[in-house]
């Protein structure tokens, strides 16, 4: 069993890289780092740090039906969200996926931070445009453009800080 495993689902990237500083962080050799829609096995682990892409303020199902067949692990989540720089719309999310976690884990916390999204995405918006969503349609277009470079270099340092706080939690 190992000690450590960065299990994380990633489409544009952006999860992919928090979850690399993540594992570069861990202590150790007893550890691995695997992308959730593999056909590699996943080990068994002591310790999860779970990554997801938010999608309508949750995670997809093969996170969530991950998540709720863990049993007596210490777990501890991060993702990447387009949507919002907000501490409390994190808050949100990180609630929603953690509900998936059955009560005899330990929940240690979350991590998440913006991340950019398809061009596709920006298009949509776009065409979504009319009299009467002008204003929300230009703040949906802002946060697109500020999203662009993230996660950046301070995302990826806020991940390993995350790390450094998780550590201090998890017993071994």
């Amino acid at each position: 069993m190992l000690d450590y495993l960065v299990l994380y689902q990633s489409e544009s990237g952006n999860t992919k890289k928090i979850a690399a500083s993540i594992f570069s962080r861990l202590p150790g050799n007893s550890k691995d780092l695997i992308d959730i829609d593999t056909d590699k096995t996943i080990p068994e682990a002591n310790v999860y740090f779970i990554g997801f892409c938010v999608h309508r303020g949750s995670c997809s199902m093969e996170v969530s039906d991950f998540l709720s067949d863990l049993s007596g692990k210490q777990i501890a989540l991060f993702g990447t969200c387009g949507m919002g720089d907000s501490p409390e719309y994190y808050k949100d999310i990180a609630g929603r996926v953690s509900a998936w976690i059955e009560a005899d884990n330990d929940y240690l916390g979350y991590f998440i931070c913006q991340g950019k999204m398809p061009q596709k995405v920006r298009m949509k918006y776009e065409s979504m445009r009319n009299d009467e969503n002008n204003d929300q349609i230009d703040r949906f277009i802002q946060n697109f453009d500020l999203a662009l470079t993230h996660p950046d270099d301070l995302d990826v340092e806020h991940a390993k800080v995350f790390v450094d706080h998780m550590l201090k939690k998890i017993q071994l």
